[in-house]
């Protein structure tokens, strides 16, 4: 017999999947905010009891005039959440509806800053490559002397 409150990992995974798609349905097709125009969710998390869950977001739209309204987003988020917890009760059938909390999710900035630094690094062997194609050896032509003889002292 299982403990109560504490639900199996699976179970909690896959209620955190169905949560997320929950919400981003609902972000998309029923909360009317401008401000959730450009947001995704992009995971979600829940505790073992099953009694609070983590969503995480992105705001995207970046572009090189507007940076993408993220205080707008958490705000709109935050005007939202009893209707979209209202709606992961509705869509879940879980008998305690769990609390929903919005995190944004640095991933996508986290990502394009690895794939900047990856750019500089290829210029960078690119670079010594070009160097290493041009370059002399630094002594002779070949630095092993033979070994003399003993005949040849």
């Amino acid at each position: 017999m299982r403990g109560f409150g504490v639900a199996d990992n699976a179970r909690a995974r896959r209620l955190a999947k169905r949560i997320a798609q929950i919400v981003a349905s609902a972000l998309e097709h029923e909360v009317k905010d401008p401000r959730l125009g450009n947001v995704t969710i992009t995971d979600a998390r829940i505790t073992g009891d099953l009694r609070d869950a983590t969503v995480y977001y992105t705001v995207l739209g970046e572009t090189l005039d507007a940076a993408p309204d993220f205080a707008g987003a958490a705000a709109a988020l935050e005007s939202a959440r009893g209707v979209l917890r209202t709606k992961v009760g509705q869509g879940t059938g879980v008998r305690y509806t769990p609390t929903l909390t919005f995190v944004a999710d640095n991933i996508p900035s986290e990502a394009r800053n690895i794939d900047e630094l990856l750019a500089k690094a290829r210029e960078a062997d690119a670079e010594v490559a070009r160097q290493a194609a041009a370059a002399q050896p630094a002594g002779e032509a070949d630095p092993y002397k033979p070994a003399k003889d003993a005949d040849e002292e």
